[in-house]
């Protein structure tokens, strides 16, 4: 009789809790906690090279937009009334302009809400042709060639001055700050070596200098001696090289072994702190005058020397060049969608026209092109392996 009071008591004790747990399943949570609220998934896209030569600048600007998003995320923002979550969609498109539209298109299909992107102008304009098409808003960290933003898109934007003002910029500076009577000039044939090559001649020709010898070769080259023992030949007080640092490393080695004592230049392509390992010993201090298609003056040092500390700490490695930019492109894309309170690709790009943001690049505001207004340069050159400011131009 004991026994079976006991297991009766312990069948109403599990009746009793199990009645409770049905009740609390089907309890509308309203009356506890309110309403579940959705979460706003906005996916923005960045392309660059993570693979190949210059896949140190490519993992240099994803590292950008990975840092904007994780603050973005940490900072709890809302639109159209929901909390938001970013995600970020990286694609690698090699700095090849046929893998490049082949991430756009990944990008197109996954309907992201913006693109930052891509780096090499070769990639970012056949690009920008499929996001135009989609709707989808571009911003371009690092891509120099004027032709991008003279497409007739209203949709495209960039974060840096373009080769106009940069190669035209650099053209003149070799002529009347290092004294070259002489120039020899090279470019990759790239899009963007030959944009910014094209630029630098006539920036010499402006200032009276004359080109006396017009080379190329190409983005994977690895033996210049052919057109090095050319232009030795010619006698030139400055070499320019349209590309990137990847073949220009190897293109000082072959300087200094054929002899030629000529002053390095390149713009921003070759303007990284990678540059003195791939030049090892072919590099003499104030030998490379380089420029970055962006700058910071005044007070505005500061806070791009605190995001680059930061930058260290979190990826264990120094800024290349432009992941500053696309921490900012990042930024001002979002702006703009908190500006018009949605992240649809059409309610929120008249914002980006008109937005106006200080960043850690300085201020960002927009032409009717899409250029930046009043781009900055920073003209470098290199001294015991690292690189040195000389001027902000403007």
């Amino acid at each position: 009789m004991h026994m079976h009071l006991k297991l009766a008591i312990v069948a109403a004790a599990a009746l009793a809790v199990a009645a409770c747990g049905k009740k609390e399943e089907t309890q509308p949570a309203a009356t506890t906690q309110g309403p579940a609220v959705e979460t706003l998934v906005v996916k923005i896209g960045h392309v660059g090279p993570t693979s190949g030569p210059i896949a140190h600048l490519g993992k240099d600007n994803e590292n950008g937009a990975r840092m904007a998003i994780e603050e973005l995320n940490a900072a709890g923002i809302q639109l159209e009334g929901k909390p938001v979550k970013f995600e970020l969609l990286a694609e690698d498109d090699a700095a090849d302009p046929k893998q490049g539209t082949a991430a756009a298109q990944k990008l197109v299909d996954a309907k992201v809400h913006g693109v930052i992107g891509h780096l090499n102008s070769g990639t970012t304009i056949p690009a920008s042709q499929l996001y135009n098409a989609a709707g989808i808003p571009q911003i371009s960290p690092s891509a120099t060639n004027p032709k991008y933003t003279r497409q007739g898109f209203n949709n495209v934007f960039r974060v840096v001055a373009d080769d106009t003002h940069l190669g035209g910029t650099l053209g003149k500076y070799a002529v009347e700050k290092l004294g070259a009577k002489k120039v020899a000039v090279i470019d990759d044939r790239t899009a963007y070596g030959q944009g910014v090559a094209d630029e630098f001649e006539k920036g010499v020709k402006a200032a009276g200098g004359e080109v006396v010898d017009r080379e190329f070769t190409n983005d994977k080259a690895t033996d210049f001696n052919a057109i090095l023992t050319k232009i030795k030949a010619k006698k030139p007080d400055v070499v320019f090289f349209g590309g990137m640092d990847a073949v220009a490393g190897p293109m000082l080695k072959q300087m200094k072994q054929l002899g030629i004592n000529a002053k390095f230049m390149g713009g921003d392509g070759i303007c990284t702190s990678e540059l003195p390992k791939l030049a090892g010993d072919g590099m003499a201090d104030e030998q490379v005058y380089c420029a970055e298609a962006g700058g910071v003056e005044g007070e505005q040092k500061a806070a791009m020397e605190k995001f680059r500390a930061d930058f260290k700490a979190k990826f264990g490695t120094d800024v290349q060049v432009y992941a500053p930019y696309v921490y900012d492109a990042v930024h001002v894309m979002v702006k703009a969608m908190q500006n018009a309170n949605s992240p649809d690709p059409a309610k929120y790009l008249p914002a980006l026209k008109a937005i106006s943001y200080k960043g850690v690049t300085g201020l960002i505001e927009f032409d009717e092109k899409g250029d930046i207004k009043n781009g900055a340069l920073t003209l470098y050159t290199y001294k015991g392996g690292q690189r040195s400011e000389i001027a902000v131009i403007r």
